[in-house]
């Protein structure tokens, strides 16, 4: 049975309790690699500060955006995704094991973005029926081929399957009538679906305006949706990034006016609020961005106040317990960030390297890479 978050905090304040090894059965026989991948025209830098490996898929595929475009890698060659004709701009958001592709693309005529499915081979994209929105979306997909997002203007949130809309999200029994549905953001491959719900009204009696804003899972099985605690406000917001096969969330805390970051971790079935492993080293604030299907592992960016950038943002990785380390960066002092992992310990994101330049990558051995800075 998997140990509770304050266990692991607890663990985590020893730092020989773990070694950066992890999990020996993930680890077993790969190479440490921080490989840089392949980037699409043009070459002036400030056409790559999005650029970033989002979603890992089976054997050496890789799904992100390049210069604004959304692309996958088969090893470090780019590839762009066939967009309709006068759309350039988007980014491949999620894989399964299978090659199917999830993204968003802009229609500037429309001024909307729009969701899609793509496999390497097809020659265009597929555009999902009820996936526009004014603004950028999260999506996910899972092995069975349901892809996940929310519906625009928070109307609640949509699952796919074959290009068809096959469930719409409800909220949680008790929700106010002015709840609604922020992100949905993942779905594992039992199907489960993981996502956050905000509601906003006037208590009559003093005219106080209440903002909550709360994590929620939708399980498996079409049961009602579950609100994970605590419960955090427009100041102060829980975002839940990713779920594992356990039904383990991982996500990071947001105190908006401050610019604080705290990573975060539930455990199901929910019945004790979210917890903290900690933070990497001198860093005062950090993210989790995607945790393993059943490694344990989550991965995510240790960060600095942007008014107080003491040091550059820096790619970390937590192996479930123990202390959160660092993955090594492309260049002394450039930034990184960790948006995937996976169960054969591949983890991806993006780094600066030494001409400025921020570049797609991916770490292979990942926790055999990872340190205490």
């Amino acid at each position: 049975m998997r140990k509770s978050l304050a266990v692991c905090a607890a663990a985590a304040a020893v730092a020989g309790l773990m070694s950066a090894a992890g999990p020996a059965a993930a680890t077993a026989g790969c190479k440490p690699q921080l490989k840089v991948l392949g980037a699409l025209g043009p070459a002036d830098p400030r056409d790559h500060d999005d650029d970033g490996v989002r979603d890992l898929g089976a054997g050496d595929v890789a799904v992100g955006q390049s210069a604004g475009r959304p692309v996958y890698w088969k090893g470090s060659r780019v590839h762009a995704v066939p967009l309709p004709a006068g759309r350039t701009r988007g980014e491949v958001l999620a894989v399964n094991s299978s090659g199917l592709m999830v993204g968003t693309y802009r229609d500037e005529a429309a001024s909307t973005s729009r969701a899609f499915s793509y496999r390497i081979g097809d020659a265009a994209v597929t555009t999902l029926p009820e996936g526009e929105s004014a603004g950028w979306r999260e999506m996910d997909v899972n092995d069975s081929g349901y892809v996940v997002m929310d519906e625009d203007h928070g109307r609640g949130g949509l699952v796919w399957r074959d290009g068809a809309v096959v469930r719409r999200l409800a909220l949680p029994p008790g929700s106010r009538p002015e709840a609604h549905v922020t992100y949905v953001t993942a779905i594992n491959d039992r199907g489960d679906v993981l996502g956050t719900a905000e509601e906003i009204y006037e208590v009559p009696e003093t005219g106080e305006q209440v903002d909550r804003w709360y994590p929620v899972v939708w399980p498996a099985d079409g049961g009602p949706a579950k609100t994970l605690e605590p419960v955090g406000n427009s100041l102060n917001m829980p975002y839940v990034q990713d779920i594992d096969e356990s039904g383990r969330v991982v996500g990071h805390w947001f105190h908006g006016p401050w610019y604080e970051y705290r990573p975060m971790v539930w455990d199901a079935p929910y019945e004790e609020p979210g917890g903290s492993p900690g933070l990497l080293g001198t860093f005062p604030y950090g993210t989790f961005e995607a945790i393993s299907r059943t490694t344990d592992v989550a991965v995510g960016t240790a960060k600095y106040h942007p008014d107080n950038p003491t040091r550059p943002d820096q790619a970390q990785l937590w192996a479930g317990s123990g202390p959160v380390r660092a993955l090594p960066r492309l260049a002394p002092d450039g930034a990184s960030a960790a948006e995937a992992v996976t169960d054969d310990d591949r983890a991806g994101g993006s780094a600066v390297d030494a001409k400025g330049v921020r570049q797609s990558v991916v770490w292979t051995c990942a926790t055999k890479q990872a340190y205490l800075p």
